[in-house]
Order: C-alpha cells, then sequence, then structure tokens
C-alpha cells in the first residue's frame, strides 16, 4: 500500500504544489489520476517515487520511505515521464544498460510486448524513432520489468487510435493482482475499461479516490429520461440527449462515464465531498 500523509511540496517558497495531501492507494489495482493542469499529478508521482523530496509529511509505500532512495525500493518502482530525454542508442543496448537494476525483468515478456506493438527491430536507434513509437518501447519496458509499482504520466500522448487500443489489451494482460499501477492522464477516454480506482486531484488536495464499484453505487450516469430520481448533479448536453450525473438513490446500474465525473465533480466539489464523505 501506498500511504501519503499531511504532503506539502512546492518548487519554490511562494506557492506550493501540493499542501496538505494525504490519501491511501490500494496495492493490486490501475488507479487512474485525474486533474486539471497544475494540480499536481505528475509531482505527487515524483514524490511517491522518490525523485522528489517533500518539504513537509510523510510517503510510506510498503514500508519504504521514497526519499531515503534504497536499492530495494527503487528495483520495485518504475516510472514513466510524459516527456524523455533522447537516447542515441539502440533498443537493445537500453535494454542491456537498464534491465540489470530490475531483478524480476524477462527479455521475453519485453520482446512479446514490443511484438504486440509491432516492433521488431531491436536494432533501431531511439533517437530515431516517433515519439509514439518510443513511448510504445518504454511502456513494454516497464512492463516487462515486473515491477511491483508503475506509475505512468500521459502513456498514451502520442499513440494513435489502433496503438491505444493495443495498450489497454497490453495493460490487461501484463498486470497481476501483486502489482499497482497508477496512470496520469488528461485523456479520461483512454482509460475507459481499464482502471479500478479513480482519484481526482483538485487545488492540491484529493477530491475523490473511491473505487469504480464505490462510485457507480453512489452515482448514475445516463441519459436524463432514463433517470429514476430527482437528485441530479450534474448535466451536459450530448448528441443522444441531456447526460446526467445523479445520487443513486433507486440503486440502478450504470456504466461509469469518466469525462462526465470528471466534469460533475469539478462543478460540485461540495457536494461530491458529501457523497463520498470527504474521501474516507
Amino acid at each position: 500500500m501506498i500511504e501519503v500523509k499531511n504532503l506539502t511540496f512546492g518548487y519554490n517558497k511562494h506557492k506550493n504544489v501540493v499542501e496538505d495531501l494525504s490519501l491511501k492507494i490500494e496495492e493490486g489495482f490501475v488507479h487512474g489520476l485525474l486533474g486539471k493542469n497544475g494540480t499536481g499529478k505528475t509531482t505527487l508521482l515524483s514524490l511517491i517515487s522518490g525523485l522528489l523530496f517533500p518539504d513537509n509529511g510523510e510517503i510510506n509505500v510498503d514500508g519504504f520511505v521514497p526519499k531515503e532512495r534504497k536499492t530495494a525500493f527503487l528495483s520495485e518502482i518504475f516510472f514513466l515521464p510524459e516527456e524523455f530525454d533522447e537516447m542515441k542508442i539502440s533498443i537493445n543496448t537500453y535494454t542491456q544498460v537498464n534491465a540489470k537494476f530490475y531483478p524480476h525483468f524477462s527479455q521475453s515478456d519485453f520482446e512479446s510486448y514490443l511484438q504486440e506493438f509491432e516492433i521488431t527491430d531491436m536494432k533501431q536507434k531511439l533517437s530515431k524513432l516517433s515519439y509514439g513509437t518510443k513511448k510504445k518501447v518504454f511502456i513494454a519496458f516497464g512492463l516487462a520489468t515486473h515491477c511491483r509499482y508503475m506509475f505512468l504520466d500521459e502513456p498514451t500522448n502520442g499513440l494513435d487510435i489502433p496503438s491505444k487500443t493495443q495498450f489497454r489489451k497490453i495493460i490487461l494482460k501484463a498486470m497481476t493482482d501483486k502489482q499497482t499501477m497508477i496512470i496520469s492522464t488528461h485523456q479520461v477516454r483512454d482509460l475507459h475499461n481499464l482502471i479500478d480506482n479513480i482519484i481526482i486531484m483538485d487545488k492540491a488536495s484529493v477530491l475523490i479516490n473511491a473505487s469504480v464499484a464505490q462510485i457507480t453505487n453512489k452515482l448514475w450516469f445516463g441519459l436524463n429520461e432514463q433517470n429514476k430520481n430527482s437528485n441530479v448533479i450534474f448535466e451536459e448536453e450530448n448528441v443522444g440527449g441531456k447526460m446526467v450525473v445523479a445520487e443513486n438513490t433507486a440503486a440502478q446500474e450504470s456504466n461509469l462515464d469518466i469525462e462526465l465525473l470528471f466534469n460533475a465533480a469539478f462543478q460540485n466539489r461540495e457536494r461530491f465531498n458529501e457523497i463520498f464523505n470527504n474521501n474516507k
């Protein structure tokens, strides 16, 4: 489990990016980390990974303190940033250099994931690849490390539609119940049918941290005329009619609409805090 208590961090003394933030992230699930620009998503992942050090507060990852950067901790963390430095080495060389830091790395799995991404030439220079293809290589490598924790920052940026489908299939195939993945993204539609839990950050705090089952138990998503109660929290015009988010007082079944949830949460912060009991 990842546990964050009263975490505060700022890149300068005048403004905190994360302030007095507390949350728990359960192991064995794929978590979607959502929020508007500047809400601290990448910063939070960097703090949990030990790439940044908190100004105040505590982070505990299975008994490890990330800022101590112990080898046993780092070997179980893989962090894919949104942008990466140019590397004038081949895929093979990158693997030979970096795989040794991950004791559970599987070369056969790496090659299998690359093939599913339709990448077959391991001698290609990373610097010669497109942004999207490089991202596929690093996603495949990260999954092949079989790290206990994987943090992906905007992993579908640069991927075309078929590649996004491949990404979802590979993630579902590769993940085990002993691993935990956090995917930070603005492209919420790419997370449908992939994530188990949703975390929405707002103004350097957590607006919601709940499983898909908890969300659909408390909220109903669908067309307005299909709603059997009047407790509408949010509504939005759609091609097929008016889409709504309502309190699920009638215990209706519905499919989670992540984009609708995101918009509703930011329009009704106080109501969401009441419904989800301040995320506890």
